[in-house]
């Protein structure tokens, strides 16, 4: 199978951080929309962000993004091992840490980028 396009796989990057780093209404109000369960947004997350040490071996993001990315990454990944399924709620997107802070750590990468403006974007749901 072909690696898609390094720019097509940065917009994927930008675009999960841009759902990660929305307040929790905007958030809820897309996942809504899409009629998907809060988990998407780190499975979304987790899908592009395999992809970021390519992406700066292209020269298509700074080595200085990693630490964070790696952050929000493990943050997601603690969240999964916690028998707690409250975490994975819409309610919890506002008041979890964990989601606080990867929401914090997406905003400064944007941030970062000059990116942090974008808006959410959509997704094709397959059922």
């Amino acid at each position: 199978m072909e690696t898609p396009d390094p720019s097509f796989r940065r917009r994927l990057l930008n675009e999960a951080l841009t759902v990660v780093a929305a307040p929790a209404r905007v958030q809820t109000a897309w996942l809504e929309k899409h009629g998907v369960a809060a988990d998407e947004i780190a499975l979304d997350f987790d899908h592009a962000f395999r992809m970021t040490e390519g992406l700066v071996e292209e020269g298509f993001l700074s080595r200085d993004a990693l630490p964070e990315l790696r952050l929000i990454d493990s943050i997601f990944d603690e969240m999964s091992r916690d028998e707690s399924t409250d975490r994975w709620t819409t309610a919890a997107l506002i008041s979890d840490m964990g989601w606080i802070r990867a929401r914090v750590l997406a905003q400064q990468v944007l941030a970062r980028d000059g990116t942090n403006a974008l808006p959410l974007p959509d997704i094709c749901v397959v059922r």
